[in-house]
């Protein structure tokens, strides 16, 4: 599995953190910034990484911003991507097992620092249970291709 991770200037604490869990379980993956304190756009990072996502370039890709929300909005434009935005344990599961989501978002101003490190080590490490939820996420990509 290969996961890109990005951030803009308000989910850049939290980013490492997950970096660090991805490295604890062997994940390859590449961080894509940004690195910096001062303000910068969202869609400048969401969008390159759900389009190396979408291309098969990463198998997944987890994005963090202030609330994770706008960081969602951006990458559910690019074809093929499944974002989303989760600050929970429940949702970070079910997200893998029924919608085969690809984009983890998640907000710094919203969870702390463990919280999402458990949040990425449980959508990282899910499976997509397939069967009847099969049938709902071809209807989006259908939807997709129109």
């Amino acid at each position: 599995m290969k996961v890109i991770l990005a951030s803009d200037h308000g989910g850049i604490n939290i980013r490492r953190e997950v970096a660090e869990v991805l490295e604890e379980l062997n994940i390859d993956f590449d961080d894509i910034g940004c690195e910096c304190e001062g303000s910068v756009d969202y869609p400048d990072y969401a969008i390159p990484a759900a389009e190396r996502v979408a291309s098969g370039e990463f198998d997944k890709g987890i994005l963090i911003c202030g609330t994770g929300i706008g960081m969602s909005i951006a990458a559910n434009k690019v074809k093929g991507i499944r974002a989303a935005l989760v600050h929970d344990l429940f949702t970070a599961k079910v997200t893998r097992e029924h919608n085969d989501s690809n984009v983890l978002c998640m907000g710094e101003r919203v969870i702390g620092p463990g919280l999402a490190r458990e949040i990425a080590k449980t959508w990282v490490t899910g499976e997509f249970e397939a069967g009847r939820h099969e049938k709902r996420v071809n209807k989006i990509a259908e939807y997709e291709n129109k």
